[in-house]
């Protein structure tokens, strides 16, 4: 989809995804150092401004304008006007970041394999040695056994695809969790079906 499909979606709505953490995100950090962060693709800012309250130098990138607007406004409301947050409107697929981030968020960017790879790149290297990288995304078994999500089978992957893809970059990498995990769904009798995949770059 793009930028100018999300600048609409977002601008339609008040926020699309709420204004809490994605529950993988809060239960995945929670035991980390608050470090640099860097959230890619991070929409509306809601995993963002949660890294901030609990001590994290966040940056914030997204390619939806409408989107990172919202993301500064819900910083200063959760925040106050001196939230120390750095918003950037820019394509994760285009992206470059020094290695200066203790932990790297790709949550829920859906993307064909082409694309995927390059943002995956990207995050992995924005990462300081011995920073995290916490991969969250609709799972491929979620079309047929879960809810919600993209309805396109093709920019559905599992942690095992981002496995692979991480491991092809680079020789020294802790893999610390490459799970299937069912996230509950108001007003769903059945979960959601995500992929979590989160591994330590080498000193």
């Amino acid at each position: 989809m793009s930028a100018q499909h999300w600048d609409e979606r977002y601008r339609d709505s008040e926020l699309v995804w709420g204004s809490t953490p994605n529950i993988w995100v809060a239960r995945e950090v929670t035991a980390l150092a608050p470090g640099r962060a860097l959230d890619l693709a991070c929409g509306e800012g809601r995993n963002s401004v949660w890294l901030a309250r609990h001590g994290w130098q966040v940056t914030g990138v997204d390619f939806s304008a409408e989107a990172i607007s919202k993301a500064r406004a819900l910083a200063e409301q959760q925040l106050g006007e001196g939230a120390s947050i750095e918003w950037i409107c820019a394509d994760a697929t285009a992206l470059e970041m020094p290695p200066q981030y203790d932990l790297v968020l790709v949550v829920y960017l859906q993307l064909h394999g082409p694309q995927r790879r390059v943002a995956l790149s990207a995050a992995w290297s924005a990462l300081a040695p011995g920073g995290t990288l916490l991969v969250i995304a609709h799972d491929s078994d979620n079309l047929a056994h879960g809810v919600g999500g993209p309805q396109d089978p093709s920019v559905l992957y599992s942690a095992e695809d981002v496995h692979a893809e991480v491991m092809a970059l680079d020789s020294d990498v802790r893999v610390e969790k490459c799970d299937r995990v069912l996230r509950p769904v108001q007003g769903s009798e059945r979960p959601a079906i995500d992929a979590l995949f989160r591994a330590a770059k080498g000193p």
